[in-house]
């Protein structure tokens, strides 16, 4: 299984980012999907996930309201739309493939900075 995650970049506070996570092979609509966040110094936290037909999502308190995370199972490929960011939001984006309750396959991460 390989993930690309791709669309970050740079962006003033109030801004909005699109993020993708293109997966190889043929399993792709077979599993539940994720997001998550490394910032400068701390631990990977949870972003969002969605279930493999997209009928169930959670988000981390810290994004609810403000992100979006949606999947195209024919294009093998998941979202996850940001607005209104904050400079807290700045960090390493990371996509995974999320097997029972545990991320399980990951892409390589995209950079996220958001200014103030």
């Amino acid at each position: 299984v390989q993930l690309q995650a791709s669309g970050g970049g740079a962006v003033q506070a109030g801004g909005s980012l699109r993020l993708s996570c293109a997966a190889s092979g043929r399993t792709f609509s077979s599993y539940g999907m994720g997001w998550f966040r490394q910032a400068p110094g701390k631990a990977r936290e949870f972003v969002a996930r969605i279930s493999w037909s997209g009928g169930s999502i959670s988000y981390a308190d810290s994004v609810k309201g403000r992100f979006t995370i949606s999947r195209d199972n024919a294009k093998n490929t998941m979202y996850l739309q940001m607005n209104s960011l904050k400079p807290e939001d700045t960090a390493v984006y990371y996509c995974a493939r999320i097997e029972g309750a545990t991320p399980r396959y990951w892409g390589q991460g995209t950079l996220v900075t958001v200014s103030s």
